[in-house]
Protein backbone atom coordinates (compact mmCIF):
# COMPACT_ATOMS: atom_id res chain seq x y z
CA UNK A 1 0.00 0.00 0.00
CA UNK A 2 1.40 3.18 -0.84
CA UNK A 3 0.31 6.39 0.98
CA UNK A 4 1.19 9.47 0.03
CA UNK A 5 2.11 12.41 2.65
CA UNK A 6 0.62 15.61 2.44
CA UNK A 7 3.28 18.52 1.72
CA UNK A 8 3.32 21.12 3.75
CA UNK A 9 1.66 23.73 1.31
CA UNK A 10 -0.93 21.72 0.42
CA UNK A 11 -1.72 21.49 4.03
CA UNK A 12 -1.67 25.25 4.61
CA UNK A 13 -4.03 25.58 1.10
CA UNK A 14 -6.62 22.82 3.31
CA UNK A 15 -5.97 25.11 6.30
CA UNK A 16 -6.90 28.19 3.97
CA UNK A 17 -10.12 27.01 2.69
CA UNK A 18 -11.66 25.61 5.73
CA UNK A 19 -11.28 28.51 7.54
CA UNK A 20 -11.94 30.51 4.29
CA UNK A 21 -15.53 28.36 4.49
CA UNK A 22 -16.11 28.75 7.93
CA UNK A 23 -15.90 32.43 7.86
CA UNK A 24 -18.47 32.56 4.83
CA UNK A 25 -21.45 30.91 7.33
CA UNK A 26 -24.58 32.99 8.15
CA UNK A 27 -24.09 34.51 11.87
CA UNK A 28 -26.39 33.86 14.44
CA UNK A 29 -29.42 35.70 14.26
CA UNK A 30 -29.40 39.49 16.02
CA UNK A 31 -25.84 39.47 16.46
CA UNK A 32 -25.26 41.32 13.74
CA UNK A 33 -27.42 44.47 14.07
CA UNK A 34 -27.38 47.40 17.18
CA UNK A 35 -29.83 46.57 19.26
CA UNK A 36 -30.02 50.56 19.86
CA UNK A 37 -30.49 51.48 16.96
CA UNK A 38 -33.28 48.83 15.58
CA UNK A 39 -35.52 48.42 19.29
CA UNK A 40 -37.86 50.83 17.39
CA UNK A 41 -37.65 50.45 14.29
CA UNK A 42 -41.34 49.00 14.14
CA UNK A 43 -42.48 51.49 16.72
CA UNK A 44 -45.66 53.03 15.51
CA UNK A 45 -44.29 57.00 15.81
CA UNK A 46 -47.21 59.51 17.87
CA UNK A 47 -48.94 61.58 14.99
CA UNK A 48 -48.51 65.22 15.99
CA UNK A 49 -51.77 67.23 14.74
CA UNK A 50 -49.78 71.07 15.17
CA UNK A 51 -52.91 73.26 14.55
CA UNK A 52 -54.83 70.74 17.41
CA UNK A 53 -51.95 71.53 19.71
CA UNK A 54 -51.87 75.61 18.72
CA UNK A 55 -55.25 75.38 19.03
CA UNK A 56 -55.04 73.71 22.81
CA UNK A 57 -51.86 76.11 23.88
CA UNK A 58 -54.05 79.14 22.73
CA UNK A 59 -56.87 78.46 24.39
CA UNK A 60 -54.83 77.70 27.93
CA UNK A 61 -53.28 81.02 27.46
CA UNK A 62 -56.59 82.91 27.23
CA UNK A 63 -57.55 80.67 30.41
CA UNK A 64 -54.66 81.79 32.42
CA UNK A 65 -55.20 85.43 31.47
CA UNK A 66 -58.76 85.08 32.29
CA UNK A 67 -58.33 83.61 35.64
CA UNK A 68 -55.79 85.63 36.75
CA UNK A 69 -58.12 88.36 36.15
CA UNK A 70 -60.45 86.74 38.09
CA UNK A 71 -58.34 85.39 40.66
CA UNK A 72 -59.77 81.83 39.52
CA UNK A 73 -57.04 79.99 41.81
CA UNK A 74 -58.70 76.15 40.52
CA UNK A 75 -57.69 77.42 36.49
CA UNK A 76 -54.45 78.62 37.38
CA UNK A 77 -53.96 75.53 39.60
CA UNK A 78 -54.96 73.10 36.53
CA UNK A 79 -52.74 75.00 34.13
CA UNK A 80 -49.46 75.65 35.86
CA UNK A 81 -47.28 72.77 36.37
CA UNK A 82 -46.12 72.09 40.07
CA UNK A 83 -42.84 73.34 38.82
CA UNK A 84 -43.26 76.21 37.24
CA UNK A 85 -40.47 78.91 36.62
CA UNK A 86 -41.77 82.21 36.15
CA UNK A 87 -39.20 85.54 34.88
CA UNK A 88 -41.08 87.95 36.06
CA UNK A 89 -40.73 91.83 34.75
CA UNK A 90 -38.58 93.17 37.32
CA UNK A 91 -35.69 89.81 36.49
CA UNK A 92 -36.78 87.99 39.69
CA UNK A 93 -37.78 84.29 39.76
CA UNK A 94 -41.77 82.99 40.65
CA UNK A 95 -43.28 79.88 41.40
CA UNK A 96 -46.50 78.27 41.06
CA UNK A 97 -47.13 78.39 44.38
CA UNK A 98 -46.55 82.52 43.92
CA UNK A 99 -48.86 82.96 41.33
CA UNK A 100 -51.52 81.33 42.99
CA UNK A 101 -50.96 83.00 46.51
CA UNK A 102 -51.30 86.68 44.34
CA UNK A 103 -54.03 85.51 42.86
CA UNK A 104 -56.08 84.11 46.23
CA UNK A 105 -54.80 87.03 48.38
CA UNK A 106 -55.86 89.71 45.70
CA UNK A 107 -52.36 91.43 45.58
CA UNK A 108 -52.73 91.63 41.66
CA UNK A 109 -55.84 93.35 40.21
CA UNK A 110 -57.10 94.59 36.99
CA UNK A 111 -59.36 95.29 34.56
CA UNK A 112 -58.37 93.36 31.72
CA UNK A 113 -55.63 91.15 30.40
CA UNK A 114 -55.23 91.03 26.65
CA UNK A 115 -53.67 88.73 24.19
CA UNK A 116 -52.45 89.26 21.30
CA UNK A 117 -49.89 88.49 18.23
CA UNK A 118 -49.43 84.99 19.44
CA UNK A 119 -47.47 82.39 17.77
CA UNK A 120 -47.41 78.82 18.81
CA UNK A 121 -44.22 76.69 18.07
CA UNK A 122 -45.01 73.18 18.14
CA UNK A 123 -41.36 71.43 19.34
CA UNK A 124 -43.21 67.63 19.53
CA UNK A 125 -46.25 65.85 20.54
CA UNK A 126 -45.37 66.66 24.05
CA UNK A 127 -43.55 70.20 23.87
CA UNK A 128 -44.76 73.97 22.77
CA UNK A 129 -43.91 76.96 22.87
CA UNK A 130 -46.19 80.52 22.46
CA UNK A 131 -44.81 83.77 22.19
CA UNK A 132 -47.15 87.30 22.23
CA UNK A 133 -48.23 90.40 23.19
CA UNK A 134 -50.35 91.43 26.42
CA UNK A 135 -52.14 94.30 27.34
CA UNK A 136 -53.12 94.98 31.48
CA UNK A 137 -55.11 97.48 31.45
CA UNK A 138 -55.62 99.01 35.43
CA UNK A 139 -53.36 96.83 36.58
CA UNK A 140 -51.99 96.97 40.46
CA UNK A 141 -49.58 94.50 42.07
CA UNK A 142 -49.18 95.41 46.42
CA UNK A 143 -46.57 93.74 47.39
CA UNK A 144 -47.55 91.75 50.63
CA UNK A 145 -44.61 92.65 52.44
CA UNK A 146 -44.16 96.60 51.90
CA UNK A 147 -47.81 96.76 51.12
CA UNK A 148 -46.53 99.31 48.49
CA UNK A 149 -49.30 99.45 45.15
CA UNK A 150 -47.16 99.21 41.23
CA UNK A 151 -49.13 100.01 38.43
CA UNK A 152 -48.28 97.03 36.11
CA UNK A 153 -50.65 98.93 33.43
CA UNK A 154 -48.79 98.24 29.63
CA UNK A 155 -47.72 96.06 27.37
CA UNK A 156 -45.37 92.76 27.38
CA UNK A 157 -43.90 90.52 25.17
CA UNK A 158 -44.01 86.96 26.71
CA UNK A 159 -42.88 83.51 26.08
CA UNK A 160 -44.50 80.78 27.61
CA UNK A 161 -43.40 77.08 27.89
CA UNK A 162 -45.82 73.86 27.62
CA UNK A 163 -45.54 70.10 28.34
CA UNK A 164 -48.14 67.67 27.76
CA UNK A 165 -47.93 65.07 31.02
CA UNK A 166 -49.99 62.51 31.21
CA UNK A 167 -51.90 63.68 29.01
CA UNK A 168 -52.82 67.36 30.14
CA UNK A 169 -50.62 70.37 29.22
CA UNK A 170 -49.72 72.95 31.83
CA UNK A 171 -46.75 75.76 31.68
CA UNK A 172 -43.63 74.91 32.79
CA UNK A 173 -41.49 78.40 31.93
CA UNK A 174 -42.82 81.93 31.86
CA UNK A 175 -40.79 84.75 30.84
CA UNK A 176 -42.61 88.40 30.52
CA UNK A 177 -40.61 91.93 29.39
CA UNK A 178 -42.38 95.09 29.65
CA UNK A 179 -42.73 96.96 26.51
CA UNK A 180 -41.17 100.54 27.99
CA UNK A 181 -42.05 102.47 24.71
CA UNK A 182 -44.57 100.56 22.72
CA UNK A 183 -45.06 101.78 19.45
CA UNK A 184 -49.27 103.17 18.57
CA UNK A 185 -51.56 100.89 16.65
CA UNK A 186 -51.08 100.80 13.25
CA UNK A 187 -54.02 101.49 11.12
CA UNK A 188 -54.42 100.03 8.01
CA UNK A 189 -53.16 100.78 4.70
CA UNK A 190 -55.70 102.66 2.91
CA UNK A 191 -55.24 102.19 -0.81
CA UNK A 192 -53.71 105.17 -2.80
CA UNK A 193 -55.28 107.54 -5.53
CA UNK A 194 -53.65 107.05 -8.78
Amino acid sequence: MNRSALSPNAVLVLLVALFGLASCQPAAPGTNRDGAKTANANAVKETVNPVAIEAEIIKLENEWAAAAQRKDVDTLRRILADDLVVTLIDGSVGTKAGELSNAESGAVTMEAWELADTKVTVLSADSAFITGRGTIKKGKYKDPVSHKVVDISGQYRFTDVYLRRNGQWQAVASQTTKIENPPPPTAAASPTAK
